[in-house]
């Protein structure tokens, strides 16, 4: 390999909204190694253990290497022929609105502006929506109506420049752990910053928090509507800005006291004690410098978008916005949901930050793009959008780099919709997602690592992903994909990309067309970027200008090329008709679900700290898979207590939608009456796990959001009369059992069983799972008196499988020896026999869950060195252990061992 080969690549992580950067150094070896940017603004050399693992997510077993129909292998010709002519013929006979895209976050921006430019601009339809309905479009719609446009008027450093951070509705640690990071950093060095938690559970972000507020679920526009009108009784406002640049005022004021007239209404309306209320107002009214975070707590609400602008009011009422360390600031969720929003991704938008609604914005971007049509209203949203598949409505749906048979609400009905559906077309990079087992047609995507375009990240930082390995198989680029489709429908002028930089070249143009400072979003002097000046271009905070004229034939894309705008609003001019930010008047409302005698249990829902959405990535990485190795449903200790529950249970959780069978988990950070079940596991990695399988496809009115937060549930043992595992260096389809997940480990795959019927034959149950119908080499023993079994498949001297099955989980043996067989080229005699007396040859030392996963520092192990060096500090445990060095997102846990 040369040395110029083994230069490192710096890039953009694919996980979070925070948008990290990364160098990539191949290595002489062919592997890679992953290591943050110390260079990037976002990050400043952290990175999570999500990104630090990102190396050994590279090689998927289960890739998607060359375009597929009804399950044939088929050229590339073949399959962008078929997709152009199944939406040319369905169009023709039932019109435009017959069919729909549904993109993804996961998209770089180049490949979501070519989808929504074919979609709007020349099939005609509006139809086509982004995952990022599922998380961000409540503060998209908060942010519109506010200021006008979907601008997020802070920046990361703000966070460290602040008095007060207010974190609403966001367990920050663990969803975006190296904001967090940067906050804990930031208190350190200013021991007089307040940091209030305003959520319903006590997560680990509560660590950091000086005030925690344990709202009632779905109260926060009370207690933001609250805080509106003590700010306003209490003289706490900045008159000469909200007279000279806002408008409503008054009303929102009058609303808001008509449902939170004073501190002891607000208390009981959330949940509260009086003096956690007066507390935070009373600091919040005191603190110049506040900063409130919202993320999915607010948004994933069916009154999401009246939360964000109630938490907004609150910052236009005091003046706090458009200056250093102040303003309300939305946390992505996505890598590009923000690059999808400039494009025009949601159904409600047109590319460039304009509104499909509006006719002078339909005439510019239809005249821009010198299309034949453009539609005239906004398409179907997410939730809307698989009913109508489901009624039949629409009749071909393309779904790119996404995964709605899990991730949407009430799945049961979505895979039904897609199940039903004339002609579903999956762009991805993997074979067997849930939603792929629906695709007639199937088209091998790039991936991570392969993919060259630029995405945009929670505070408007745009920064290049640029690939490091060459495509697997066939795949392409997903503006590529829809480039060759458009060709082959009759736009082949209409798209004459051939490289990701002509794509970003025209958005960057239209972001600018006759613009004239009416919106916001402008990147036009990146238009004339060279090849060379694209490739180096530098992360920057978008609007940018020119910094002279010079600038834009010059640039090598270096920030100082360019004036940057860090923070938004600093000259008090908006983007609305009368360039006024607009106070929202907020009635709130409770979630639509209501907990009954039926369902009494309030069911949240979120993300867990090593692994991403749906587990396409995460889910084939042994590292990440220790930590949260299962799901399971949190439960309060009351609520465990009276049920006569502990930890480990195995449980049926239920409404009238479905069901999930769920280990339980007893968690002191839950309130009564609530549980809490993680949002990642589907089909491929458990039996009845999918959480949206119980969530009801309630929306926000003016979002379109689901209330995927909210679901009233009741829970009850889950009756079993047999427990096992199998471990399988291969992934296994399986049957009869009434439970299973299963957990990637070292060289193979890990699976908890549980059945509710004794098989008559448990050698041939076993036999078929592991070997099929072939003849394999295979020990077993079956011990009568116990009722237990265990089963041993060998290739050669290797083994490759194994079973142990037992009346009761207490009867299993430990597994971290077993684990380690696998790991193992071939098993010595006492190994072998070790495998049939269920018992290691060898003692090996069980280090406990994995707490810190950056260095696989084990809770026992961080136990034995707290308690055999005296260990008093995180810094002594990170100095003895290396834990907690990294990303710090295991710091909260290891406060706990001291």
């Amino acid at each position: 390999m040369s040395e110029a080969s083994v230069s490192p690549v710096r890039t953009t992580c694919p996980y979070c909204g925070v948008g990290c950067g990364v160098n990539v150094q191949p290595e002489t070896d062919g592997s890679f190694t992953v290591k943050p940017d110390k260079l990037h603004p976002a990050n400043q050399g952290r990175l999570c253990s999500k990104g630090m693992a990102l190396a050994e997510t590279l090689d998927h077993p289960m890739r998607l290497l060359h375009p597929e129909i009804a399950g044939r292998a088929v050229s590339w010709d073949e399959a962008s022929t078929e997709v152009a002519q199944k939406l040319k013929d369905i169009t023709a006979k039932h019109g435009p609105d017959s069919v729909a895209f549904y993109v993804s976050g996961q998209l770089l921006t180049e490949d979501y502006y070519v989808a929504n430019k074919l979609m709007k601009g020349f099939i005609g339809s509006a139809n086509i929506d982004t995952n990022s309905r599922l998380c961000m479009s409540s503060a998209v719609v908060a942010h519109k109506r506010a200021f006008g446009e979907d601008l997020v008027p802070c920046s990361y450093e703000d966070l460290e420049q602040c008095e007060l951070i207010v974190l609403v509705g966001t367990n920050t640690a663990w969803c975006h752990p190296v904001l967090y990071q940067r906050m804990v950093k930031a208190k350190k060095d200013n021991p007089s910053l307040k940091v209030v938690l305003i959520d319903p559970r006590r997560t680990q972000t509560a660590d950091l928090a000086d005030l925690h507020l344990a709202v009632k679920p779905g109260s926060d526009a009370y207690l933001y509507n609250g805080l509106l009108a003590y700010l306003a009784d209490n003289g706490h406002t900045a008159a000469a800005f909200v007279a000279q640049h806002t408008e409503n005022s008054e009303g929102a004021i009058e609303q808001a006291k008509i449902s939170a007239n004073d501190v002891v209404a607000v208390a009981e309306q959330c949940g509260l004690s009086v003096e956690a209320v007066s507390a935070f107002f009373t600091l919040f009214a005191s603190t110049e410098k506040v900063v409130s975070v919202f993320s999915q707590g607010v948004n994933q609400s069916s009154s999401g978008a009246d939360k964000g602008n109630a938490l907004i009011n609150c910052h236009l009422l005091t003046g706090r916005i458009g200056k250093p360390g102040m303003g309300p600031f939305s946390f992505t969720g996505q890598p590009n949901a923000m690059g999808g929003r400039e494009v025009g991704g949601l159904a409600n938008q047109l590319a460039a930050h304009m509104d499909i609604e509006n006719p002078e914005h339909r005439e510019l971007v239809q005249e821009f793009w010198q299309s034949p049509r453009i539609p005239q209203q906004q398409g179907l949203k997410a939730v809307d959008l698989f009913e109508a598949i489901h009624e039949g409505k629409v009749k071909a749906v393309w779904i790119m780099a996404t995964n709605p048979a899990v991730s949407l609400p009430d799945t049961n009905r979505v895979r039904e919709a897609l199940e039903k559906c004339e002609c579903v077309i999956v762009s991805d990079c993997i074979a067997n997602t849930d939603t792929m087992k629906y695709a007639d047609i199937r088209l091998p995507a790039l991936t991570w690592g392969e993919r060259n375009g630029t995405v945009t990240n929670s505070d408007r930082t745009i920064s290049r992903q640029r690939p490091f390995v060459p495509a697997q198989g066939e795949s392409k680029a997903d503006w590529q994909i829809v480039t060759e489709v458009a060709h082959k429908m009759g736009y082949a002028k209409d798209f004459p990309y051939q490289t990701s930089l002509d794509v970003f070249k025209e958005h960057a143009t239209l972001s600018g067309y006759k613009n004239d400072g009416q919106r916001c979003f402008d990147i036009s002097v990146l238009s004339g970027l060279s090849r060379e000046a694209f490739d180096a271009l530098q992360p920057m905070q978008w609007p940018l200008k020119a910094a002279d004229a010079s600038a834009i034939e010059t640039s090598d894309g270096s920030p100082e090329d360019y004036m940057e705008t860090t923070r938004l609003f600093e000259d008090g001019l908006f983007f609305t008709p009368s360039r006024k930010a607009r106070f929202i008047s907020v009635t709130p409302t409770l979630p639509q679900s209501e907990a009954s005698h039926e369902y009494p249990l309030v069911m949240n829902t979120g993300r867990v700290r090593d692994h991403w959405h749906t587990l396409t990535r995460t889910g084939i990485s042994s590292r990440l898979s220790l930590h949260v190795s299962e799901p399971t449903v949190e439960i309060s200790p009351q609520d465990a207590s009276s049920r006569g529950l502990k930890d480990g249970d195995l449980l049926r959780v239920h409404n009238q939608l479905g069901e999930l069978r769920l280990p339980a988990k007893i968690d002191q950070g839950l309130q009564q009456g609530n549980v809490f079940v993680p949002m990642h596991w589907n089909q491929q990695f458990g039996h009845s796990a999918t959480v949206g399988n119980v969530i009801p496809s309630a929306v926000d009115p003016f979002s379109g959001q689901p209330e995927s937060k909210h679901a009233v549930v009741e829970i009850e043992p889950l009756n079993t009369i047999w427990h096992g595992f199998i471990i399988s260096r291969r992934q296994l389809t399986l049957s009869n059992t009434s439970y299973w997940h299963c957990q990637k480990v070292d060289d193979a795959w890990y699976y908890a069983l549980a059945g509710d019927q004794l098989p008559e034959d448990w050698a041939g149950m076993s036999r078929k799972v592991l070997c099929g119908e072939g003849k394999a080499n295979w020990v077993e023993y079956f011990d009568s008196a116990r009722q237990t079994y265990r089963g041993a498949r060998f290739i050669g001297e290797s083994l490759e499988s194994c079973v142990f099955v037992g009346p009761s989980a207490a009867q299993l043996p430990e597994t971290t020896w077993l684990k380690q067989l696998f790991t193992q080229d071939q098993l010595t005699k006492s190994d072998r026999q070790s495998l049939l007396s269920g018992k290691p040859a060898v003692v090996v030392e069980d280090t406990g869950k994995v707490v810190c996963s950056c260095f696989n520092i084990g809770e026992k192990t961080i136990q034995q060195a707290v308690q055999t060096n005296g260990l008093t500090t995180i810094e002594a445990i990170g100095k003895c252990l290396k834990a907690g060095t990294n990303c710090g997102s295991c710091i909260p846990e290891l406060k706990a061992y001291l």
